[in-house]
């Protein structure tokens, strides 16, 4: 999809709210030592709410999105229940993303961090309108 060029509104700008590096461990994966234990993983999100005021129009926190409840969410999701595949856990994550309150889009990716010795595993999930 091709995305159409954006024009602000003066004291309007388009915002996206990002979370990086997030860290935890997380039941996830096929092999018997990833059911046996949790593992580390590293998440980054990135929320698209689009057109917004540049400030706040009251500097309360009752109109934006807290970022202390979408981390939480993050953390919740991804700790709720062993889950078998990274892509599995990804695409129910970025579900409940979508569902927050003024979210177009989100960009999502989770990394297993010690799977390999010389590499990380990561999967990169982008849905909505960006």
């Amino acid at each position: 999809m091709t995305e159409l060029p954006y024009h602000s509104r003066p004291g309007e700008g388009r915002q996206a709210l990002t979370l990086t590096g997030l860290r935890f461990d997380a039941n996830l994966g096929i092999l018997a030592h990833e059911k046996a234990a949790p593992q580390p993983i590293q998440v980054d999100a990135e929320l698209h709410l689009g057109p917004q005021p540049l400030a706040p129009r009251d500097d309360d926190i009752r109109h934006v999105l807290d970022y202390r409840k979408v981390r939480q969410i993050i953390i919740d999701e991804c700790t709720a229940e062993h889950v078998n595949l990274l892509e599995s856990l990804i695409g129910k994550l970025a579900q409940r993303l979508m569902q927050l309150p003024g979210v177009l889009g989100v960009r999502v990716k989770i990394a297993k961090l010690e799977i390999f010795d010389d590499c990380e595993v990561a999967i990169r999930v982008e849905t909505g309108q960006w």
